[in-house]
């Protein structure tokens, strides 16, 4: 990685979130039966076994608020898993929720929290050197200070990253 990294959500949201969501529903975790669900909190899939949530999450409306900006009609919020009690966060380097050939949009931010461009990338072989390329990209323009990577198929919310 050329010095991008990728942010969990934040422990203080992860505490509000685990009791009321960003949509105002209280959280109602439950016991993975599978593993694989892409937890927010640590940046890992979920092991089978763990008690986890599926809650509404606004990063750009929780930066905002942090910030002073002010995102208007760009804020959003959608689904994410994270462990239903604290955890030790990541526990790994390198870019979270990455396979060859899986799509993610690469959403740009500017300071006011509006969109500023964006775009999709296939996940190549070498998953670092993709995602330093699209990163490299989006902040070569001076007005980006924000980066959200989602998925494609469901549009769900996997990391940010922020300008250094």
């Amino acid at each position: 990685m050329t010095g991008y990294q990728p942010r969990p959500i934040g422990p203080a949201a992860l505490a509000e979130l685990r009791a009321v969501d960003d949509a105002g529903r209280p959280c109602h975790p439950f016991t993975a039966a599978e593993g694989g669900h892409p937890l927010r909190c640590c940046l890992r899939g979920s092991e089978p076994g763990e008690r986890i949530a599926l809650v509404s999450y606004a990063p750009l409306r929780r930066w905002a608020a942090a910030t002073g900006a002010s995102p208007g009609a760009y804020d959003e919020q959608g689904p994410v898993f994270l462990h239903a009690e604290a955890c030790a966060g990541p526990g790994r380097e390198g870019y979270p929720f990455s396979r060859p050939g899986a799509l993610r949009t690469v959403r740009r931010y500017d300071a006011r929290g509006h969109i500023a461009g964006g775009r999709l990338l296939e996940i190549p072989a070498e998953e670092s050197k993709g995602f330093d390329a699209a990163l490299e990209e989006a902040f070569a323009d001076p007005e980006v200070v924000l980066v959200h990577v989602r998925a494609v198929e469901h549009g769900c919310f996997h990391f940010e990253v922020r300008r250094n």
